[in-house]
């Protein structure tokens, strides 16, 4: 069996021992429609279910591994493992209560790792599985016959994040066609979430003529384009007000001329 130096060993037994052999050749992705640690995960495979995952992984990007590698773990359905002693490499992430949260950044950091680790220790081909029995990469939900109760699992953003941002990422740490995250302080951070935290970094310096300047001296981009699109709109709205009265008076003032003109013509 095969232990990721990466994560903190828990071994199941007394399934790590008991359970037979697999070749693996595919890492599939779950979340595990719970805010748990690696530690609780751990606990609820070996207290309440007679299911398992290799790997459990939690929000802060904490990886925990139950079971060794080359030893079948029960929750891929068929791809457990197969009659010629292929299987699946199963994770288990942290998620809320509804599988409906994206990967945080510390997990998909994990996940990238583990994935390039997988390739290099097992051989795992870089690519996405494309049929259940298909050697690579993939999730609870992209086959049926791994997920024959049709869950959504592991949701939609993570399905999302597992294309755009999660598979990419393998493919390019394990060819070498990426910076090391300790290099790139950005690597695996989605486009949602470096805009998100560009927005909200609470550090430009409030406009000096804003009234609560002493209460309030920094502000977010956010703040400074919803300031600047109000006072668009402020001047927009005086623009249409200023045009009425434009209209009006240039009413009065042909109206004046018509006047003139009739007087001149009476005299």
């Amino acid at each position: 069996m095969a232990w990721y130096p990466g994560a903190t060993k828990m071994e199941l037994q007394p399934e790590s021992d008991a359970q037979p052999a697999i070749k693996p050749t595919q890492f599939i992705l779950h979340s595990i429609v719970a805010p748990w640690t690696p530690r609780r995960t751990y606990e609820y495979w070996r207290d309440s279910t007679n299911l398992e995952s290799h790997f459990g992984l939690g929000y802060d990007g904490s990886l925990g591994q139950f079971i060794g590698t080359e030893t079948r773990a029960d929750a891929n359905g068929v791809a457990n493992r197969r009659a010629d002693g292929t299987g699946a490499v199963s994770l288990e992430s942290a998620s809320n209560l509804q599988a409906s949260d994206p990967w945080t950044a510390e997990q998909v950091e994990a996940i990238v790792q583990l994935g390039v680790w997988l390739h290099q220790r097992h051989g795992i081909p870089l690519r996405i599985c494309r049929s259940s029995t298909d050697p690579g990469y993939g999730y609870h939900r992209l086959h049926t016959a791994w997920n024959p109760d049709a869950h959504s699992c592991p949701g939609d953003k993570r399905v999302e994040q597992f294309h755009k941002v999660v598979f990419p990422a393998i493919v390019a740490r394990a060819t070498g066609k990426t910076t090391d995250p300790k290099e790139d302080p950005m690597a695996g951070y989605s486009q949602a979430q470096i805009g998100d935290a560009v927005l909200h970094r609470d550090n430009i310096p409030a406009p000096k003529t804003d009234p609560n300047l002493k209460k309030n001296p920094k502000w977010t981009l956010a703040s400074f384009i919803q300031s600047i699109y109000t006072a668009a709109d402020t001047v927009r709205t005086e623009l249409r007000e200023t045009r009425k009265v434009l209209d009006a008076l240039a009413k009065d003032i042909a109206a004046l001329r018509a006047d003139v003109a009739a007087l001149k013509k009476e005299s």
